[in-house]
Formats: C-alpha cells, structure tokens, sequence
C-alpha cells in the first residue's frame, strides 16, 4: 500500500472500519420471518457472525438423540414400541403385504381390505413384534379375514368414523386355532420371556389366560372377532388410546383411571361407533370386539392365513 495511504488508513475512526467490516461479513442471503431481505437481519447476521463461527470452532457437533419408540408397528408403515404409556413400535416393525392373496377362504369369509378401501393394517403375529416375539402358526400372509357379516358391520362403522376423520387401523381378525396352540405352548415355557418388558412387565407370563389377557379357545378363530384401533384420515397416523395393543395390564382396560381425559375419550369414539353396529367390547382389552350376532358362534376355525 502507498505510504499516504496507509497514513490515511491509520486516521480512520475505529468505528468506520467497523461498519466498512460489517458490511462486508453481512450474509447476502439474510432473510426476515417472511423471506424477504431484511436490513436489521443483514446488520444482525454481520454482528454475530464473527461471534457463531468462533463458538461452534469451539462445540462439538450435538449428539442425535434416539427416539423414545411410541405405539407400535403402523398400517403397512411405521410404528412405535409399546409401553404403559401408550408409545409406539419401531419403523422396521411396519409389514406391508408381501405375499399375494390365495383366495381360498371357506364360504363365508372374505378380506376386510377388499370391503374397506381406507382400511390399514398391521397384522401383529405375521411379523415377531408381539408377546410372543415371533411370526405365529398358521399366518402365512399379512391380510385381515372376518366373515362376511362382520366384515360388512365393520364397514358401516368405517363409513361413521369417516365422517370424523377417522379410519380404521387392524391388527388381527380370524385368528387359526394352531396360533391360538402356540399361545398356550409359549405360557408353558417359562424361560421365554423375550418379549416381558414390553408387552406384560407385571404380569408372569403362567398367569396370562388366568388372567383374561390370552384365552384358550379364541373367538378370533370364530371370524367374526376383531383387533383394532382409529387412525386420522389426515395424517395417517393412529390415535392415541393411552397404551399399545396387546399390552397386558389394568391400563388396557375400558375402565382404567391410569390412562389421560382425550386418551379416554378416544377410546369412547371408538366403543359407541363399534356398539353402534353390533360389535360387544370386552372389558380388559380397548381394542377387542366380537359381532354379537356372529354366524358361527360354536365353531372354530383353523385354515391358513394365505
């Protein structure tokens, strides 16, 4: 630089090398909360810019934190990992239909999703997220069966709860008699408890049918019995009913105090629509019910899932 101009330089304010300084740290893409360019945001972004590069030089990348799973596996999509709290299964957990329908039902019986466009399933014991851990005897595909008439009494409610913005979302329907063996085969193994912290933390598995969380004779395996909770028509994602499906213990049940006003209330929309059309809840598990007038009512049923 010529000697006149470093001279010149030096009788400069500090204050004007400042802003000359400032002006030329402003990012030039500065934008206000509507997107557009913003004075102060050009003279705010110059301030602090020295400040944040020298800050983060000095902080480490912020660690991701792992996601506290929250209801369990979602309709052909994801869900979240049950707990007491009503939190949901990992995304892996999510099955979509792989395997092409066989269509060799025994009259009477019929696919629910070919009755009902909006249904979503997650048709629990064809994958292993369930209290058994493991894909069960007899579920070779991931679909939902009932018999023709409660597939129908199920439609009507799914045509009521549209009107709300609700669909509906299943995770099991006709149940064959040889899963409802392995149930029993699994209670008897007392050093399988893979699945306790998350599905029967309280409960010792030996004391499951005891208590009226498994049954012996499953009236699944009648067809006209049915697994299910709401989701939004909008976002896809299922309603909050306070714990997850299959999750053994008094939170489950219709007229548990362990569960939030909105979570029962949920609850409630889904028991008027289902009684509205004929289906009886039972009163450990908010998301059973059987058609009370079920076309076969004394016999069970053990055809494959295909």
């Amino acid at each position: 630089m010529h000697s006149k101009g470093k001279k010149l330089l030096a009788c400069l304010p500090a204050a004007c090398l400042a802003i000359q300084l400032t002006a030329c740290a402003a990012p030039a893409d500065a934008v206000d909360s509507s997107g557009s360019a913003s004075p102060a945001g050009l003279k705010n972004g110059a301030d602090e810019a020295g400040h944040e590069a020298a800050a983060a030089a000095r902080t480490p990348a912020p660690t991701a934190s792992v996601p506290v799973d929250s209801s369990a596996p979602q309709p052909s999509s994801v869900s979240p990992q049950p707990s007491p709290a009503g939190k949901a299964a990992p995304a892996k957990q999510g099955v979509k239909p792989v395997a092409e329908k066989k269509h060799r039902l025994p009259e009477g019986f019929v696919y629910l999703d070919e009755v009902i466009p909006t249904l979503k399933s997650d048709i629990r014991y064809y994958a292993d997220y369930n209290f058994v851990g493991r894909r069960l005897d007899g579920y070779k595909a991931p679909y939902a069966i009932l018999s023709e008439q409660a597939a129908q009494a199920l439609k009507a409610v799914s045509d009521d709860l549209a009107v709300k913005g609700l669909g509906l979302l299943v995770y099991d329907a006709y149940r064959p008699v040889k899963a409802v063996q392995q149930f029993m085969s699994w209670s008897k193994d007392g050093d399988d408890t893979a699945m306790k912290d998350v599905f029967y933390p309280q409960v010792d598995k030996a004391d499951v049918f005891k208590l009226g969380f498994v049954s012996s004779r499953s009236g699944h395996s009648r067809g006209s019995t049915i697994d299910l909770t709401t989701y939004s028509l909008k976002t896809g994602k299922p309603t909050d009913m306070g714990s997850p499906f299959d999750f053994f213990g008094e939170i489950s049940s219709h007229a548990t105090k362990q569960i939030g006003a909105v979570q029962a209330a949920n609850r409630a929309v889904l028991k008027k629509a289902m009684e509205k059309r004929g289906f009886h809840p039972y009163s450990k598990e908010w998301w059973h019910y059987t058609l009370e007038k079920e076309p076969f009512p004394k016999k069970y049923f053990d055809f494959d899932i295909e």
